[in-house]
């Protein structure tokens, strides 16, 4: 156990973390599965392919009618985190682990595929996090304190490429990072370092790797995003994870530890699934004895959340279909921000209820053995083996990638010119390949290679001995390095916040502490241009710094546009000065027995007015669903669509001690409108100094239900007990008696 521990309901403290941060040693090293737990039985359910609970956690909405339960799917879930400062991403790694993700994934700062050595210190990060030891150990050292506290191992993550790919990952297994991206072809292809050298650097990092245990997870999802028509290099995409993972293989990592980056390249209005499952098939046919990390597609990502989180269901769906050892997230709002913590929260929700939803799908579908689902397989299959023989006849890998094999927006066989082309002796690091010296000696553990310490009295099979142990073992040989930059650093940073840390001041954030962004939606009738011109004057006048649309849709092209935009608070709230109300209080089952045994009540109810929905109050008056007829209240329930008239008639007829009104529909206020008219109605009658009147429904704000002059409102979530507690207290104080 560390010796700093995290109370649910108190924040993580970033200060805390930092503090002797130089001294702290990650836990434990290299990835860890959720443990199984086939017909566990949680609530009124018996789910079939689910994993260990957590100890703590915040389930789907939904839960609080199935008693709180959790049920965690049998994937390990992603998350990946990138606002470019770290310590805010360590508070929502956090709200990741609660609900459920336990692979944080922390995207790399862009620009640092092309720096030759670590970076130092805690920059700011634009694109990413800077992805430093500071960085690193201040996340796993949170980690370590996450994952007590929710019960579960939490896989760390980040990206061993780029030319300092071998340092970066011998800080990685010192630091205690878990996974990592490692695929020499994505640094040629995408960051056009020089092939030699890619593929060297890998040797040594992925043997790194291999050592600490490392998840290795691969980057031919990124010839989704780069081809013109993604569905068409799913030939392609094979022939990529197949290389990176027979070649992750001979250098020395286990197959277990290599996990295929599986991105499905289409999304609707093209029929996906249609389209995308013959691939899933395929790819698990050829690289079956991989780990599937399964991500959704982001390439036709546009702006709106319900259309990226309908992709992403519809992702997992051909997951559940076929195998998913890792469900990756990627936040809906990928098109538009740098993601956010709501959309991070909102995205790991989507995968576990829709996981949960399809819990145990395979024992009652089966995925046809003819037809076109396995001769679109077969077809994809039988293209990347041909893919494969032209690479080995045209001289190589280096030699395909020089001609433009890769990312060619045709159908291969079929070519349309337009691949991505690297040149042999070119590219970034060309040069800085050079062979060893006969006096060459590296008295490390890891290496790639011969380390020749045999020369110097050393043991091959154990070469870090003759120094007494590397880093690996000897972690006082670690070098630890602060902060550089006086002005650009977290202390800094948390300095300028440091009043909404402590709680004094209050701001909406979304992706740094206190930015005081929040985000509005609205439906404007007007066509898109002059619809987004009206919300930015709208934001400006509402005293919005920097207002910017950031989605728009048409609802029809003259009647309107639905836009949402995001602009920053000027203003701070002062939480000493807020109307907190208080929480709702019941009493206990004994006193309300007696009360309404001694005192009995008699209720006249119904939804009122044009209104026909019933269940919410039936909930809340049926014993079966905990109402108020549990204690003894007599219910006499007068349906849906009921006049206001009659509603106080039937009062008056039944002498009944309580009028209960449920009105959903609010449209022109009509719901306050039908609770002021109880009220009158039961003053006309002469009745309203001896009944009790209340209304409810979703819309119903409880104070403003008061000021139409009845005695309680009730509003959403609320239950059976809550207005059987009013009514006793009510009758109590109207006796005198409170």
């Amino acid at each position: 156990m560390s010796e700093m521990t995290l109370k649910p309901n108190e924040k993580l403290d970033v200060r805390n973390i930092l503090k002797d941060l130089d001294k702290y040693e990650p836990k434990r090293r290299g990835w860890t599965w959720r443990k199984p737990a086939p017909n566990l039985e949680m609530g009124p359910f018996t789910y079939h392919d689910v994993s260990e609970p957590l100890k703590q956690s915040v389930g789907l909405p939904p839960a609080k009618y199935f008693g709180d339960i959790d049920p965690q799917p049998l994937p390990v879930i992603t998350t990946e985190i990138a606002s470019g400062r770290f310590e805010d991403d360590i508070r929502r790694m956090r709200m990741a682990a609660w609900h459920g993700a336990d692979h944080i994934m922390v995207i790399r700062h862009m620009g640092q595929s092309h720096i030759d050595g670590l970076m130092e210190g805690t920059p700011q990060g634009i694109g990413g996090v800077p992805i430093t030891r500071k960085q690193v150990r201040a996340q796993r050292k949170a980690l370590d304190l996450i994952e007590e506290e929710v019960g579960r191992p939490i896989n760390y993550h980040s990206y061993v490429s780029g030319v300092a790919g071998p340092d970066v990952a011998v800080m990685f297994a010192e630091e205690g990072i878990n996974g990592a991206h490692q695929d020499p072809q994505y640094n040629v292809l995408y960051r056009d370092i020089n092939c030699v050298r890619s593929f060297v650097d890998a040797c040594e990092s992925k043997s790194i790797m291999a050592w600490a245990g490392m998840l290795q997870i691969d980057g031919a999802h990124n010839a989704n995003a780069t081809a013109r028509e993604a569905w068409k290099v799913m030939p392609e995409l094979i022939v990529q994870h197949a290389i990176n993972s027979l070649f992750s293989e001979r250098v020395g990592m286990k197959p277990e530890n290599i996990s295929l980056s599986t991105v499905p390249p289409t999304a609707t209005p093209a029929p996906c699934v249609y389209t995308d499952l013959p691939y899933a098939v395929a790819l698990r046919d050829i690289c079956g004895r991989y780990k599937m990390r399964a991500q959704q597609n982001t390439k036709y990502i546009c702006s709106s959340t319900r259309e990226a989180t309908v992709t992403h269901v519809l992702n997992m769906l051909i997951s559940k279909l076929t195998s998913a050892d890792i469900q990756s997230t990627i936040t809906p709002d990928e098109g538009r921000n740098v993601p956010w913590h709501i959309y991070n929260i909102e995205a790991i929700d989507n995968a576990k209820q829709t996981l949960i939803g399809l819990d145990g799908l395979m024992e009652m579908v089966e995925l046809k053995k003819d037809g076109p689902l396995r001769e679109m397989a077969r077809e994809l299959k039988e293209r990347a083996c041909l893919f494969m023989e032209e690479i080995v006849e045209v001289g190589g890998y280096f030699n395909a990638v020089q001609e433009g094999f890769f990312v060619d927006s045709a159908k291969y066989p079929e070519r349309n010119g337009d691949g991505i082309a690297r040149k042999i002796e070119g590219g970034v690091g060309y040069g800085y390949i050079f062979e060893r010296a006969e006096d060459y000696m590296a008295p490390v553990t890891a290496h790639y290679g011969y380390n020749n310490v045999e020369q110097y009295g050393g043991d091959p099979a154990n070469p870090s001995a003759l120094i007494g142990g590397c880093t690996f073992e000897d972690r006082s040989k670690i070098v630890y390095i602060d902060e550089l930059d006086e002005e650009d650093n977290v202390n800094v940073r948390l300095d300028k916040v440091k009043k909404y840390l402590d709680g004094e001041a209050i701001k909406p954030e979304v992706e740094w502490c206190a930015d005081g962004t929040i985000l509005l939606t609205m439906c404007i009738p007007a066509e898109k241009r002059v619809a987004e011109a009206a919300a930015l004057e709208i934001g400006k006048r509402l005293g919005l710094d920097h207002p910017e649309v950031i989605s728009k849709e048409v609802l029809q092209e003259a009647e309107g546009t639905r836009i949402e935009m995001k602009g920053k608070l000027t203003f701070d709230v002062d939480p000493t000065k807020l109307e907190v109300p208080p929480e709702p209080h019941h009493l206990s089952d004994a006193v309300l027995y007696k009360e309404f045994e001694e005192h009995p009540m008699v209720v006249v109810c119904g939804t009122v007015g044009e209104d026909e929905h019933s269940v919410g109050l039936r909930e809340i008056i049926n014993i079966k669903h905990g109402g108020i007829e549990k204690w003894g209240v007599k219910v006499h329930y007068l349906g849906t669509s009921v006049p206001v008239e009659k509603l106080v008639d039937a009062a008056v007829e039944l002498n009944a001690n309580a009028i209960l009104a449920s009105t959903i529909i609010s449209h022109d206020n009509v719901h306050y409108k039908n609770m002021k008219r109880i009220n009158e109605l039961a003053v006309e009658k002469g009745i309203r100094d001896r009944v009790i009147i209340a209304a409810g429904g979703t819309q119903v704000i409880p104070d403003e239900a008061v000021k139409t002059g009845i005695d309680q409102g009730f509003g959403r979530d609320s239950h059976g007990i809550d207005v059987a507690t009013f009514l006793a207290e009510e009758a109590m104080r109207r006796r005198g008696e409170l």
